[in-house]
């Protein structure tokens, strides 16, 4: 066989194996779900100890995509997403019930705290009540870091600032400060700038800035947060990876599942509390 022959059988084999290879990857690569999350579970870190659990276990890989609840249901609606993890259920029955979205389950809870400097200048740490703690802040117009971007934190805060009866249209920009930015973010600024916050509470346990600032107000019911899942429809959504969404939510919402959230911790303090409803 002549050297040009030898050339010729090499690229041929060559070119062979190429072919194999590339047309043999789309069917056997990892089959993955993309899941709109509320940001406060990925800040926790809640979902690098999850994920590895599952993903060993069904084979699966969950791409998380971290934004606010607004932008995270927003984000489904246009179906960039097969599942959504957010802590708003007001708006995620609305969801469902447009038809966005085939079914919601809880799946775990934490609360709400509201945070400032320790010298706390509107007395909130005296406040009976969580509205009781907003109209103090308005009345003594102590400064407000709001995260103003449509996440479950602030739309908990607008409800907070409604029930206590005030508007904070003409504040804004004076003593109620719109970062437009995400919780962890948004207590930087706060301790930078000497203000309060509402926060979740997993998120400032594991900030690491808290600098002059603590919880001030804690402990009422009305500060509940709980988390839900959300599959999107596959009515509204054909593309859905229905099948694989439920498999991850109907893990989250096992035993297995709700013990892995039981046993994540901080400093020996758990950051979320599991209560999930069934999936079907």
């Amino acid at each position: 066989m002549t050297r040009l022959m030898m050339l010729r059988e090499l690229i041929i084999a060559a070119s062979f194996f190429a072919a194999s290879f590339f047309a043999a990857s789309p069917a056997t690569a990892t089959p993955f779900i993309i899941v709109q999350s509320t940001t406060s579970i990925q800040n926790s870190g809640l979902y690098e100890h999850l994920l590895p659990l599952f993903e060993a276990e069904q084979d699966i890989k969950v791409r998380i995509v971290a934004v606010g609840t607004g932008q995270a249901l927003r984000n489904a609606e246009k179906c960039d997403a097969d599942m959504v993890i957010v802590h708003s259920t007001i708006d995620e029955e609305e969801f469902v019930a447009k038809g966005f979205g085939s079914q919601r389950y809880n799946l775990m809870y934490n609360d709400f705290v509201m945070v400032g400097p320790k010298s706390d200048p509107a007395h909130i740490r005296t406040a009976n009540s969580t509205i009781e703690a907003f109209q103090k802040l308005a009345n003594t117009k102590s400064r407000f870091a709001s995260r103003g971007d449509d996440s479950g934190t602030h739309k908990a805060e607008r409800r907070f600032w409604n029930m206590a009866g005030i508007s904070t249209k003409d504040a804004s920009g004076k003593w109620y400060l719109e970062t437009g930015l995400g919780m962890g973010a948004t207590l930087n600024f706060a301790v930078q700038s000497d203000t309060y916050t509402l926060s979740d509470r997993a998120t400032w346990l594991t900030f690491r800035n808290k600098a002059n600032h603590e919880i001030l107000f804690e402990g009422d019911p009305a500060l509940f947060n709980q988390y839900g899942i959300v599959i999107v429809s596959k009515d509204h959504c054909p593309t859905v990876k229905d099948a694989l969404s439920r498999r991850f939510a109907k893990w989250l919402l096992s035993d297995m599942g709700q013990a892995a959230i039981t046993a994540f911790q901080y400093k020996n303090r758990p950051l979320f509390f599991p209560n999930a409803s069934p999936a079907h």
